[in-house]
């Protein structure tokens, strides 16, 4: 039976939820920023959306997913000539839509951590850069047939590639842009806490319901039989973080904190989203949960250490939590990770 068909609409829909993550984020990052910036972040987000796509169609897709130039770079499939005859189990047409979505999510992470300070037109720039260079340079390493793949590497859909690629950008942008005035004083780390905090709840769970389609579609299949696991995963995955978050929060300050919480569910997604295909339910638990826990350390060790000025956390939620989550494939997949008999070779990796 031909499945081509149904996997294509899957692979659409999927696409499209990922689209809607867009909104996600522009409600986090209004929400946990001031009011009075909520405009300017609005239209970087519509920025990294629109020049992203643009960009990714021109060269973006080529350097991810063309012929392979020694394992480190595509070299074929710019502005989508050629690309037809490329192999991805669903019309090419089709798979660049879905990694057009991807691409423009590891934009708008950058976005977050340097909220309230990046001039309009770098903001532009970096986008750019990142959807034509970083990006598909990492993403041709790991999912595009490069050396990373080669050796085993697992990133299913994209702790690592993604999530850890824009925040790692956006930690760089942060440090380079410096503070925001008044949130480092005479040695002293002020707090300058969002303007609506239940607007960017409502972004959470906009991005864990778009998180379906993140995961889910990574299969590029309807009928993959891992696909009902891989949404298990991702629900618990997202639950476990928002669990470790709260008990973390609780024993650490005395009461739940909201926006923490909040981000503990992004953090216990972004943490489950490199094994969604290889771990268990059991293993979406650990991971999320520890994740949640991980990402507020990694608050703290940026806010009141290295003083680095992320408003809405994203580089920890991102990036710290998007290491985890690698590393927790060689800890928990299913078969080869270290815990399930596999021993160290995939933790390596």
């Amino acid at each position: 039976m031909d499945y081509v068909f149904i996997d294509t609409v899957w692979v659409l829909l999927a696409a499209f939820m990922v689209f809607l993550m867009q909104l996600g984020f522009a409600m986090v990052e209004v929400g946990f920023t001031r009011g009075k910036n909520s405009l300017n972040i609005l239209m970087k987000n519509v920025v990294d959306c629109c020049t992203g796509a643009v960009v990714y169609f021109i060269v973006g897709f080529a350097i991810m997913f063309g012929t392979s130039l020694g394992g480190f770079t595509g070299s074929s499939g710019f502005f989508l000539s050629g690309a037809e005859n490329f192999d991805f189990g669903v019309p090419t047409m089709v798979f660049w839509v879905f990694q057009a979505v991807f691409a423009a999510t590891a934009a708008t992470i950058v976005s977050g951590a340097v909220a309230e300070r990046l001039k309009f037109s770098a903001y532009i720039l970096s986008t750019i850069f990142i959807t034509a260079i970083t990006y598909p340079i990492v993403g041709h390493w790991i999912w595009g047939g490069g050396w990373l793949e080669q050796l085993g590497f697992l990133d299913f859909a994209g702790s690592t590639v993604v999530h850890s690629v824009g925040a790692f950008a956006g930690l760089i942008a942060a440090y380079m842009v410096g503070p925001r005035k008044g949130k480092y004083v005479d040695k002293k780390v002020n707090a300058i806490p969002g303007h609506n905090i239940p607007i960017g709840g409502f972004g959470v769970f906009i991005l864990w319901f778009g998180w379906f389609g993140f995961n889910g579609g990574s299969t590029i299949s309807a009928t993959d039989p891992a696909l009902a696991s891989i949404i298990v995963v991702t629900f618990l995955g997202g639950a476990a973080g928002a669990i470790g978050s709260i008990l973390f929060t609780w024993i650490r300050f005395g009461k739940p904190d909201p926006s923490l919480v909040l981000n503990g569910i992004l953090a216990g997604l972004v943490g489950i989203t490199a094994g969604a295909d290889v771990f268990t339910p059991t293993g979406a638990l650990i991971t999320g949960f520890f994740a949640g826990i991980i990402m507020i350390i990694g608050v703290e060790l940026l806010d009141k250490r290295v003083k680095i000025d992320d408003p809405v956390g994203a580089i920890s939620v991102h990036g710290i939590a998007g290491a985890f989550g690698t590393l927790s494939v060689g800890l928990f997949a299913l078969g080869d990770g270290l815990f399930y008999g596999g021993g160290f070779s995939l933790l390596l990796i």
